[in-house]
């Protein structure tokens, strides 16, 4: 049997090493940074005493032991000496202005109240400190843009007040910035240090320290233009609506925009991050061989100090009839530690094919392909966007068309897009019309319908038997009932109690009769941030999806994320939600922090060296949330409106670089509509373009109670599973009781009226048995492996509490325990002890209200006697008193209770306790 071991001090390695390399310098002025030894620091702003981890949301409840904020990470360094009077200060009124959490989903403040700073005591603090370090922090997440608001994408008066006092006060100020996106940065100008720290996870602290006192030298790009105003970006007035999205600025996303259009709009350019040391890059050689450009990129540190450095190759394609960017990356690869003095040598090969552009209506005289236009390609090297100078250059005589397509997700409500235009001081922003929708996808999809083949009863194969090659998939999967098929493509949660205690999601064994044909029931779990378990288990906060991006460092995300992996196989985890890999289009987009980039190739690459990761260890990713899920308020209704083009160079493009060189086998589709169809059930989407031009042959799950529908002309909704196994999005997440068909969906009535086949049941159920054979929910099954992992420097913890003088309330069969006015607020515990007259199956009815939205998710945990029973995952009910009924087995008279809330926003009035299978040793 393999051995696992997880080696938690190397995971805290290699995650401090992330933050450390993900960090983005963007200021340095009077060598303020790195902090010098017996330096007298001064550190401003509330946020030094709340540290954000993560954005907010499902991708940011990891339950963790200890987060090391800067704070504390700062004063364990002997020789940095903090100004304890300005501490003692902020303490005070901490203590008088509590952290806000907010209530409920998506309810915590994205910025906290600030304290006031007087020149008064900013000048008691300059007496006695050289340096001054300010703390601004930020949030964001699920369910919530950011806002062009001060205290959201902006600073607060209170906030640029004090940057204003106290950089005219000390010569040295470090601004340090503790975001899940990029923020308005009209203020850069005051400070003489400024910091993107992001969201640094549980050991975001000490990586920050790191640079900031210099044993790291930074190294961070930025993954996002940082404009002059929020108004700059193209995409700023069409964000934000709450039916549609127009993506009027199509391809000229980001960078590709301001180098293309407005340079001059631009603060800090893509990919661009300081270090403590200087270097040169020079190109050394180039090439080009049958369509293979090669180059050479010699990096040379000149300074003082060690360091590494990003160099990062762009190409400027001919204008041709497409148009296109003046800039767009093909290829970026990270030096390892360089001493004063010593190179290092840069390979680049980069075939032309990539330099491609899509062709969505057929100006090229070739609708629907992959072109190369006849021109110049021109290649950049450098070590930002605007600074890559240029390296080769290959005329490409005739057109050449790469690959040809078909039609696929093509818009259908007109709009105009920007096309580049010549003007007379270069490009200039043009429109054109979009090309629209001309196949009839109904008619095509009916044509393209999978065979049905014929019920067998029950032929005695298990899945054990296609596992070890004695029969076909095909063969078992026939088999299965209509019911059996109708109940595999149902999700189990949240919390289902087949799988992991706490987790999202369980699928494939999520019936008895499921199980018997042998069929586990797989897990999944939030997400890109780390292991999300409602019960209040312990796991590892990782750095943000942001964060890592900057690090620029494929092998080390990668090996980072092979801990994940095995963390995972830890708690019995067989794929994360995540990674989250939708792209920057606007700074506003709350979920950013969970996402990569503005750039699809940065994306694609991060995103395949998290799978990549996984994969040595056997488990697997969820590549989400596709595709254009762009923008998190309304979120369950908003169409975004979008050209094929932009789709395919932009959009899609990161998920088929995890498709093909990641070797994904599960996605999630978004909760909005692209070009008037629900993702959920965009048969274009996810089976045309995902599994038939890309080969992926995994599973397609949707996000949590999705909308559905068939046509742009109709209304989507959550019974709608009928059009989701339509498109080959296999399973529907999430339903209570799968076999019982708890969530009234419509798979069997349509199945009887033929919308729907038992040849397109089976082909889901393919995808999700096929999946599951190669997981390790079956190597469990078979004893291939018993799940277990050896756990290096790492002692669980449990978040239990002793039972010390509770009094045991003698309950009747049905009556019920107060709970009006306990504390509900994020990772409160309740306890109390019930002693009941007999044992067995209890049901237990718990009765709350919440004024949260409809898709929030507050948890509760029912712990009996330390472990978990059962979790009940209440949404917003309106304000109504709602029950919600588990089943719990009682084996004592005397039970110690605990409920565990997962997140703030739930009023609870009382909780009863109903005996539905009393337990003696004849039917035990």
């Amino acid at each position: 049997m393999k051995q696992y071991t997880l080696d938690w001090t190397r995971y805290e390695e290699l995650a401090r090493q992330a933050v450390a390399e993900g960090v983005v310098l963007v200021k340095n002025e009077q060598k303020t940074l790195p902090l010098q030894p017996e330096t007298k620091l001064a550190v401003f702003g509330r946020s030094q005493f709340h540290y954000y981890k993560s954005g907010t949301g499902s991708g940011g409840m990891v339950n963790v032991g200890h987060v090391t904020t800067p704070l504390e990470a700062l004063r364990e360094r002997p020789d940095i000496h903090i100004n304890e009077s300005l501490y003692a200060t902020y303490e005070e009124w901490v203590k008088e202005n509590p952290f806000d959490q907010g209530v409920g989903w998506a309810g915590e403040p994205w910025s906290q109240q600030e304290m006031d700073v007087t020149d008064e005591l900013v000048e008691q603090a300059a007496q006695k400190s050289d340096v001054a370090l300010i703390m601004i922090g930020r949030t964001a997440g699920e369910d919530r843009d950011n806002t062009a608001d001060p205290g959201s994408y902006l600073l607060t008066d209170i906030e640029h007040a004090m940057i204003e006092r106290v950089t005219k006060r000390f010569d040295k100020t470090v601004v340090v910035l503790n975001v899940g996106n990029i923020i308005d940065m009209k203020w850069a100008n005051e400070p003489s240090a400024i910091l993107y720290a992001w969201q640094g996870g549980m050991e975001g602290g000490k990586g920050l320290v790191d640079v900031l006192v210099g044993d790291v030298s930074p190294s961070g790009k930025l993954t996002d233009t940082i404009a002059r105003s929020i108004e700059d970006y193209p995409s700023t007035k069409n964000f934000g609506h709450a039916d549609k999205g127009i993506y009027q600025e199509d391809i000229y996303v980001g960078y590709r925009y301001f180098e293309t259009f407005a340079k001059d709009d631009v603060l800090y350019p893509f990919g661009f991050g300081l270090s403590y040391t200087t270097f040169n890059t020079k190109v050394k050689r180039t090439a080009e061989v049958d369509g293979v450009l090669t180059v050479e990129v010699e990096v040379t540190n000149t300074g003082e100090c060690d360091g590494k450095e990003v160099v990062q190759l762009y190409v400027e394609k001919p204008q041709g009839k497409l148009g296109n960017p003046l800039r767009s990356l093909v290829a970026f690869e990270k030096t390892l530690l360089l001493e004063p003095g010593e190179q290092q040598t840069l390979s680049f090969n980069v075939h032309m094919t990539d330099f491609a552009s899509y062709d969505d209506s057929g100006v090229t005289g070739h609708e629907s392909s992959f072109v190369l236009e006849a021109g110049t390609y021109r290649l950049y090297a450098g070590t930002d966007v605007r600074s890559a100078t240029f390296a080769l250059e290959v005329e490409q005589q005739e057109q050449r068309v790469l690959e040809t397509l078909s039609e696929n997700m093509a818009p259908v409500l007109p709009f105009e897009r920007m096309k580049p235009i010549q003007g007379e001081r270069g490009l200039e922003v043009g429109y054109e019309s979009t090309p629209l929708r001309a196949v009839d996808v109904e008619t095509r999809y009916l044509e393209e319908r999978p065979e049905t083949r014929p019920f067998t009863d029950d032929q005695g194969i298990k899945l054990s038997d296609v596992y070890h090659g004695k029969a076909s998939l095909d063969a078992f999967l026939d088999q299965l009932t209509d019911e059996d098929l109708a109940a595999i493509v149902r999700g189990q949660g949240m919390n289902s109690p087949r799988v992991t205690p706490g987790t999202a999601a369980a699928f494939g064994g999520v019936s008895d009769r499921l199980n018997e044909l042998g069929i586990p029931a797989a897990c999944c779990a939030d997400g890109p941030s780390g292991i999300r378990m409602d019960i209040g288990t312990k796991a590892f906060a990782l750095p943000n999806g942001t964060l890592l991006a900057s690090t620029f460092n494929v092998d080390l995300v990668e090996d980072l994320f092979e801990m994940t992996g095995l963390e995972m196989r830890k708690n019995r985890v067989d794929t994360l939600l995540g990674p989250g890999m939708n792209i920057h289009r606007n700074p506003l987009n709350g979920r950013n922090f969970e996402y990569f980039s503005e750039d699809p190739h940065v994306t694609g690459k991060m995103a395949v060296a998290q799978l990549n990761g996984m994969h040595r260890v056997g488990v697997t990713g969820t590549l989400k949330h596709f595709s254009a899920n762009n923008q998190e308020a309304h979120r369950h209704d908003i169409d975004s409106v979008v050209s094929e083009r932009a789709l395919r160079e932009i959009y899609l493009k990161g998920f088929e670089m995890a498709v093909k060189e990641g070797r994904a086998s599960s996605i999630m589709t978004t909760y909005g509509a692209v070009n008037g169809i629900w993702t959920a059930g965009l048969y274009d989407q996810n089976t045309r373009i995902l599994r038939d031009e890309w080969g992926f042959d995994g599973i397609v799950m949707t996000d949590w109670w999705a909308k559905v529908n068939f046509r742009e002309d109709e209304s989507a909704n959550r019974q709608n599973t009928a059009a989701m196994v339509r498109s080959q999005n296999d399973l529907y997440m999430v339903v209570d009781r799968p076999d019982l068909n708890s969530f009234e969906d419509n798979t069997m009535a349509s199945l009887e009226e033929g919308v729907v086949t038992r040849g397109e049941l089976l082909r889901s159920a393919r995808n999700i048995c096929a999946f599951i054979l190669k997981s390790p929910a079956m190597e469990r099954l078979l004893g291939i492996h018993d799940g277990s992992v050896e756990v290096l420097g790492f002692e669980d913890e449990t978040n239990q509490q002793d039972a010390f003088e509770l009094d045991y309330q003698h309950l009747e069969n049905g009556e019920h325990v107060d709970l009006s006015g306990i504390d509900t607020s994020t990772g409160n515990t309740h306890v109390f002890a019930i002693s009941v007259d007999q044992t067995g199956t209890y049901d237990i009815t718990l009765t709350a209200r919440s004024n949260a939205g409809e898709l929030a998710q507050m948890p509760v945990t029912l712990f009996a006697n330390n472990i978990p029973g059962a979790t009940f995952t209440f949404n917003g009910t309106d304000g109504e008193w709602v029950t919600q009924t588990k089943q719990v087995f009682f084996l004592n008279q005397h039970n110690y209770l605990q409920l565990y809330f997962a997140l703030s926003g739930l009023e609870v009035k009382d909780v009863s306790f109903k005996l539905a299978d009393e337990f003696s040793m004849k039917n035990g």
